[in-house]
């Protein structure tokens, strides 16, 4: 499971605003799927450059995944390997992709858990809100000392001004 950092909680609430907000959302489109558009927030690239990257390649994100190798210069492997230097792991992203991960469909109550749909937008901004959640549960027991809101705040002042 990705690291609780200031960085991950913020990208993911981010996504999921955005998401809310309207942006572009399209499963099938590798710059604009659940994976697509956490990776505009990480990497700061549009959904047209990770797509065309994407299509360097053949497979969705999953199979991507699977063929994941950091030192194959391919600009995919590239921006997979920026999202795992960040905290991410490849199963995270697998299981985003599908909304997947046993940990965060634990905290999803029925029915709405058994209702998921990978490719409806609603429900991956659900998910994404959800795995926050975990996260900064994970990230306070961590920093009791710390003020997460505040913290996420200068993340967020520091992502504008980049």
């Amino acid at each position: 499971m990705a690291k609780a950092t200031i960085e991950i909680i913020s990208a993911l609430e981010r996504t999921a605003n955005k998401l809310e907000s309207g942006a572009s959302y399209q499963w099938g489109h590798m710059g604009a799927c659940n994976c697509g558009n956490l990776a505009q927030e990480l990497t700061k690239l549009s959904k047209g450059e990770i797509h065309r990257y994407a299509m360097q390649r053949h497979g969705d994100w999953t199979e991507q995944i699977l063929e994941f190798c950091p030192t194959s210069g391919y600009p995919m492997d590239l921006m997979i390997q920026k999202m795992l230097d960040i905290g991410l792991t490849t199963e995270d992203l697998k299981h985003l992709e599908t909304l997947t991960d046993r940990r965060i469909l634990s905290k999803i109550p029925l029915p709405k858990r058994n209702e998921l749909n990978k490719n409806k937008k609603e429900d991956v901004v659900y998910y994404l809100r959800t795995w926050a959640n975990m996260l900064r549960e994970q990230w306070v027991e961590n920093n009791p000392e710390i003020d997460l809101d505040e913290a996420l705040v200068q993340k967020k002042v520091e992502t504008i001004q980049t």
